[in-house]
């Protein structure tokens, strides 16, 4: 295990490489969890109807440059998330075991829970305005609109019109909903990822390498999927509203779920998934390998022996 630092920087790093593949999915889901928007069932828009249909649909409409809307704005908000949830991850685990039990080898679910929640919450927080503008800029279209609609040239132009109606509270829009979202999300990613890491290792005698790291990783997408997509619904409206359409969290589940039935908090949850599939399998596989290579590099040229 590299140092706090090293593992902040290979999980941004990780975090990155697993966004530029994964990001068209990404806008589809923005998109169908837009649509439809407190509108009464059956009077709903369904451009977007799945996660191909919805690229296909952005590509011929808008082109390449439409599916990566707020691509930079997704690379930023990555490293600050996922270099905050695997960098702090294990130190945190590490130092409530220490504190809590007799044996620093004892792995506990609650533990491993609090942690995965607790250092992906510090990374929503941190990252929040980049995720607003994000979801702004992949929520416009010319041809296709869904939801209320924001006409920013990019992320700087967005970040600026924010802070100049807005100011700081307005870039904090939704920081609550992220919170939920993401602390929901990282409770259950690493700590599934290194359970069934050390299930398959126990019981199918799989080996530590790709194979094991593919396979933890899938699992562990399809939980989190499972358990962040309301939250994540909730948070995208939020975040896109124009004024006080919504109250908070609470206000949105309840007028979401009100007029457009309980399913629509899982509007877009095939396109997610789509997404946090490979997303999860790249960020957590590549941060294995980045976490090994940045270790090696402090090893050898920043760490005294004695801190090997």
């Amino acid at each position: 295990m590299s140092t706090t630092l090293g593992a902040f920087v290979a999980g941004g790093i990780a975090a990155c490489g697993a966004v530029t593949a994964t990001h068209p999915f990404e806008t589809v889901k923005i998109r169908m969890q837009l649509q439809g928007e407190l509108q009464d069932k059956g009077h709903q828009p369904h451009h977007y109807r799945g996660p191909i249909h919805g690229v296909t649909t952005i590509v011929r409409n808008e082109g390449v440059r439409g599916i990566y809307r707020g691509i930079g704005c997704a690379y930023i908000y990555q490293i600050l998330l996922n270099g905050c949830r695997l960098g702090f991850y294990e130190p945190m685990r590490h130092g409530l075991t220490n504190l809590l039990f007799t044996d620093p080898k004892t792995q506990s679910l609650g533990v491993n829970m609090f942690c995965g929640a607790a250092s992906g919450i510090m990374g929503a927080m941190a990252g929040s305005p980049f995720f607003l503008v994000k979801t702004r800029l992949q929520s416009y279209s010319p041809f296709l609109p869904v939801g209320t609609q924001h006409n920013y040239k990019g992320a700087i132009d967005g970040t600026k019109k924010i802070w100049k109606s807005e100011g700081i509270k307005g870039l904090y829009r939704g920081v609550t909903a992220a919170m939920v979202r993401t602390g929901f999300g990282s409770s259950v990613q690493l700590p599934t990822y290194f359970f069934a890491k050390r299930r398959l290792v126990k019981h199918l005698g799989m080996e530590e390498g790709p194979a094991l790291h593919l396979t933890s990783s899938t699992i562990s997408g399809f939980v989190v999927c499972v358990f962040m997509h309301p939250p994540d619904t909730v948070m995208s409206r939020l975040y896109n509203q124009n004024g006080n359409l919504y109250k908070g969290v609470f206000d949105c589940l309840y007028k979401t779920v009100k007029t457009e039935g309980f399913f629509a908090i899982y509007k877009g949850f095939a396109p997610h998934l789509a997404r946090i599939l490979p997303h999860t399998i790249l960020t957590l596989s590549l941060a294995e390998q980045t976490n090994k290579l940045i270790k090696k590099v402090e090893d050898r040229y920043f760490l005294r022996p004695e801190m090997k």
